[in-house]
């Protein structure tokens, strides 16, 4: 059975640190922690957990850090988490599972990583990353902020979950402001530094010059094909804001170059057809989003909304706008088998049994 090093970077992380380690300390033989600077009872909680903890002087680079943290490991594989990070019970359950029957030949293990919840506890954002890794492959971090880990070799898809549970607010600055030093010292950014700063722009509601990085980012050609879909969507997303329809409309269409469509594209295509009271082309398009196939090992974003419930509910407000009832009562049942208890398709029920009989309509 393989062995397995933690390896985590830290900086004042008491309130989250020992509900990460808990959740993972029973899978691992090792835990490597990195302390960036902490000033608050960081590492007196780590040590409650290992005796191998690091200091590192933080030199703006997020890639150097965790490099650091992976050369310190010795055991057979690498996992590496945040501090804001846990394994639910079911997925430490499927970790002691995984290390009793993972193929040696393996290089890389890929997770969910579950980002955005509804009020259910439902998973609404999500994607994969390499969250175990074979040490002798040497993989090394790249990226000065919003670090990547580059692998190869043999790869597999595991089901096992890491949960996101954001506590902190006051990092909210903190990337943006490495981004904007650099950029002040005259640095060249790569695309994927191109696409992050975009981001970072975003958060912070710059949506002009997020929008010009976006497109800087994507006119150089070199961006990772996820990375682009998730421009694309951006872009959409921020010409919506700014009332640009027809860059809206652009955009959503031009991340059709970069791979088949998404659901995410056709939702918003359809809104925008469905704001301008084009009921045929927004049903058009959110019929597509329910028949396409939701891509199984990709590792870029995923809006579980748009895979499930969002495009039915928006059909059932189409055809019902259309005079098309039994139809639009059906994709209300369809999204409520998703959201059996959203407000939307509850008002919807009654609405279709009390204002058109739909008691007397076939049923689905």
């Amino acid at each position: 059975m393989p062995t397995v090093s933690l390896c985590m970077i830290v900086k004042n992380e008491e309130k989250v640190l020992a509900r990460c380690l808990s959740s993972v300390k029973e899978f691992v033989e090792e835990i490597i922690i990195v302390d960036t600077g902490s000033e608050d009872q960081t590492k007196e909680i780590a040590r409650r957990y290992t005796e191998k903890i690091y200091d590192f002087q933080w030199v703006d680079d997020f890639a150097a850090a965790r490099n650091f943290a992976f050369d310190k490991a010795t055991q057979d594989y690498i996992l590496w988490l945040d501090a804001d990070d846990v394994f639910m019970e079911a997925d430490q359950r499927k970790l002691i599972e995984l290390k009793k029957t993972l193929d040696p030949s393996i290089d890389s293990v890929t997770m969910h990583y579950n980002l955005a919840f509804d009020a259910k506890g439902n998973v609404t954002s999500s994607l994969r990353r390499n969250r175990l890794v074979k040490r002798s492959r040497n993989f090394r971090w790249l990226g000065a902020v919003h670090e990547c880990l580059v692998v190869g070799g043999k790869i597999f898809n595991s089901d096992i979950a890491v949960t996101h549970k954001k506590e902190r607010v006051d990092t909210a600055n903190r990337n943006i402001e490495i981004y904007e030093r650099r950029l002040t010292a005259g640095e060249d950014f790569s695309p994927r530094d191109l696409y992050y700063y975009a981001n970072e722009l975003l958060d912070h509601k710059r949506h002009h010059e997020a929008a010009d990085y976006y497109i800087k980012f994507l006119d150089q050609g070199q961006g990772w094909f996820e990375d682009n879909i998730a421009a694309c969507g951006k872009l959409t997303d921020i010409y919506m804001h700014l009332q640009d329809w027809d860059s809206a409309m652009k955009y959503s269409l031009q991340s059709f170059k970069y791979d088949v469509p998404r659901a995410e594209a056709c939702c918003r295509i359809g809104f925008m057809f469905l704001r301008k009271n084009k009921l045929k082309q927004a049903a058009a398009w959110y019929k597509i989003a329910t028949v396409l196939e939701k891509p199984k090992e990709n590792l870029g974003h995923i809006n579980h909304a748009c895979w499930t419930w969002l495009p039915h509910l928006q059909l059932c407000v189409c055809y019902d706008r259309l005079g098309l009832h039994q139809l639009a009562y059906e994709h209300n049942e369809i999204a409520r088998t998703y959201i059996p208890n959203d407000p939307k398709v509850l008002y919807n029920k009654k609405y279709f049994k009390e204002t058109l009989n739909i008691d007397n309509y076939k049923k689905i």
